[in-house]
């Protein structure tokens, strides 16, 4: 009796286990354990606010649209902000987790002022911002800037710097700096005569091209090369908590970069249609040779820019305690870069290797 109970009692456990088994036999496995069972890492998070400004930013609209983000398990939830002052803002009281078109000298500043951000990638290293004057002016190089009236905020480091770069110990007064509230302000200044150069933002390429009575003189990225015009920042708890996310955000872009480089009219198409605007307008600065995006984080270029507004009083007088490199992570770059090219590098070697190179020229 004993014996015949302990064989029903196997046969009944038999079953169960067969029960389970096929109970889960018609199940697809979710994309998390696909990766866990392939060994990779997932994100912390799925789900990351991002702000891009009203310009928005191509790489982010590649990544989306080919479906990157969602190779690497993550969805981007764009957060808006009117000016880089509001995103600053939406970045540091963790209503947005990213911010990419803020500028350099933005984070930056917030960093001098104890505001804790980490600068961690890029978005455009250059931005195609054309110094303008009226017609039939001639143009020799930044010394034809000293003493005129130029309509610039002098915190655009890339200028001072080229300007202590010709031996001035004080840019600040060696030049008429003008501030005006927008560029289209400055833009009529020029026009009047009330001001003998302007900078002009990189939307305005489209304007100043079609205009009778101004000429360019140059781009901002011919007195400064790789200045380092966007950044990629987050608060610094949000990177270190979520190391595998930015990675695989990095990944996603780095692999948009890749199409954008090869496909440069595409994306021109797919931006404009992502921003509301007209294919013409895009094209006259993401066509231009001087508009220069990339995922890398810039850190030397970083560096200098936070020693040029320092010396130039932009930065709080806290920057004297900070050591900016503490704030530049290349490490979560690196790494993305290295797993883009194994998983993705026979697609198109010669970019990673350009990528690669870039990187140890701009960030060891």
């Amino acid at each position: 009796m004993k014996k015949t109970f302990c064989v029903i009692l196997a046969l009944i456990m038999a079953l169960s286990l067969v029960g389970c088994g096929n109970n889960n036999a018609g199940q697809t496995p979710s994309k998390t354990s696909d990766k866990q069972s392939a060994g990779k890492d997932v994100p912390e998070t799925s789900v990351v606010r991002w702000n891009c400004g009203t310009s928005g930013n191509v790489l982010l609209t590649i990544a989306d649209k080919m479906g990157y983000f969602e190779d690497e398990g993550i969805k981007i939830e764009e957060v808006p902000a009117t000016s880089n002052a509001d995103a600053m803002t939406l970045l540091s009281t963790g209503k947005v987790d990213i911010a990419s078109n803020s500028g350099t000298s933005n984070p930056l500043q917030q960093i001098a002022s104890g505001v804790d951000l980490t600068i961690f990638g890029g978005h455009m290293v250059t931005g195609c911002m054309p110094i303008i004057a009226r017609k039939g002016t001639k143009w020799n190089g930044p010394q034809d800037l000293i003493g005129k009236k130029f309509a610039c905020n002098p915190s655009y480091f890339a200028l001072t710097g080229a300007v202590m770069d010709l031996g001035y110990d004080d840019p600040l007064k060696a030049v008429d700096w003008v501030t005006y509230t927008n560029y289209d302000d400055a833009l009529a200044a020029v026009v009047r005569g009330e001001v003998d150069y302007a900078l002009m933002g990189t939307e305005k390429n489209y304007a100043v091209e079609h205009m009778d009575d101004v000429d360019i003189m140059c781009y901002q990225s011919d007195i400064m090369p790789n200045y380092s015009c966007c950044r990629m920042e987050a608060t610094t708890k949000f990177v270190n908590d979520n190391p595998i996310t930015i990675k695989h955000i990095l990944k996603a872009l780095i692999r948009a970069q890749n199409y954008y480089e090869a496909h440069r009219d595409e994306s021109v198409d797919l931006h404009a249609k992502k921003i509301g605007a007209d294919k013409e307008y895009v094209a006259a600065y993401m066509l231009n040779k001087h508009y220069v995006i990339h995922v890398d984080p810039l850190r030397n270029s970083v560096v200098r820019a936070w020693g040029i507004l320092d010396a130039t009083g932009f930065l709080d007088k806290n920057a004297k305690n900070i050591d900016i490199s503490g704030h530049i992570n290349t490490k979560l770059y690196e790494e993305a870069m290295n797993e883009a090219a194994s998983e993705y590098g026979s697609e198109n070697p010669e970019f990673y290797k350009n990528i690669e190179a870039f990187y140890k020229e701009n960030d060891l």
